[in-house]
């Protein structure tokens, strides 16, 4: 996954903040769930509507001291839970008109930069990775997972070409040693038989164990399914991803909310599936030229966007099939 960052330590930029805005339209007023909190700059842009609610969740507890600077601005307007998405339905939203749910999947400048988190490869010391509310490190992921795990890791989460020599490497360099945040990028370094001058070279393994280490995969898919069960009639869903395999599991479940690919035209039309769910646009909303010169690392940013059309809240889906395959991966955390 990588991450929303920026140049100037002194700024933070919500990535894609206006067309955000102009999707899930808060100057109608509603409640409006910002399923990753951060530094608060979604939800400081739709309170500025006085209509509105927002109630901001993160996993991670450091954006707690955020939260408490909007309790005190809108005491009746805002509500913090330090909750992993995915468990959004543990809320207790009977009387709220919920009009709009916002994903970022970006990580924020300020974790991205926290040498404790471990994020970057940037940093020595040990490996760390955890985002909160987590069961394991990324020290116990690369220590104590055997090679053939630590491919499948790389290779799916990270499309690392070179998973297999790397995952190798790691095995052999552990036996005498363990293995922090340093080494394991001097052995991916020396692993690699190609070497991309764009990116670093530890750039994917790194975002592989990120989205294992923080089960980002089951994270998205059952946040996905439970934002479009709580959502009210004409409520909006809205996600900004930032890797392709992200964007690939939220592009398949709008679609499998919204349209179908096997239609027949001889069908009786009483046999025809009825759709709750409309996705207005089917290409992402990418960032302008004006924003990408201010926040270089949005450029690989994708917002698209999914509108409930009736109130229900039994939902068909089969996302969990189609990525079970990368939730079984997922469930090799359990060897730990």
């Amino acid at each position: 996954m990588e991450a929303t960052i920026v140049s100037d330590t002194a700024k933070h930029y919500p990535v894609l903040l206006k067309e955000i805005i102009s999707v899930i339209s808060p100057q109608h007023g509603g409640t409006f769930i910002d399923c990753t909190f951060g530094q608060g700059g979604y939800t400081k842009e739709i309170l500025k509507y006085k209509d509105t609610k927002v109630i901001g969740l993160d996993r991670d507890k450091n954006s707690q001291k955020i939260a408490e600077k909007f309790y005190n601005e809108f005491p009746d307007r805002f509500l913090f839970k330090n909750l992993k998405f995915s468990k959004l339905n543990n809320l207790k939203l009977t009387n709220e008109n919920i009009k709009g749910i916002l994903f970022d999947l970006g990580y924020s400048f300020t974790q991205m930069k926290d040498p404790k988190k471990g994020l970057s490869f940037n940093f020595t010391g040990k490996l760390n990775m955890q985002l909160g509310l987590n069961d394991f490190t990324a020290h116990e992921v690369i220590n104590n997972l055997d090679e053939k795990d630590l491919n499948k890791i790389f290779r799916y989460f990270g499309d690392e070409k070179e998973a297999k020599a790397i995952s190798k490497s790691i095995a052999r360099e552990r036996k005498s040693k363990k293995i922090d945040t340093s080494n394991l990028v001097k052995i991916i370094e020396k692993s690699k038989r190609k070497k991309n001058f764009r990116i670093h070279s530890a750039t994917k393994v790194f975002q592989a164990l990120r989205i294992f280490v923080n089960n980002e995969i089951s994270e998205l898919i059952y946040g996905l399914i439970n934002s479009a069960k709580i959502l009210k009639k004409d409520g909006i869903l809205a996600v900004v991803s930032f890797h392709s395999l992200e964007d690939k599991i939220v592009k398949y479940f709008f679609k499998n909310l919204s349209s179908s690919k096997s239609f027949s035209r001889y069908e009786p039309l009483l046999k025809q599936k009825k759709f709750s769910f409309e996705m207005p646009i089917k290409k992402p909303i990418i960032p302008t030229e004006i924003e990408l010169q201010d926040n270089a690392p949005s450029r690989s940013a994708k917002l698209r966007y999914l509108v409930k059309k009736e109130n229900i809240y039994e939902i068909e889906t089969d996302i969990i099939d189609q990525f079970h395959e990368l939730l079984e991966i997922e469930n090799l955390s359990l060897k730990l």
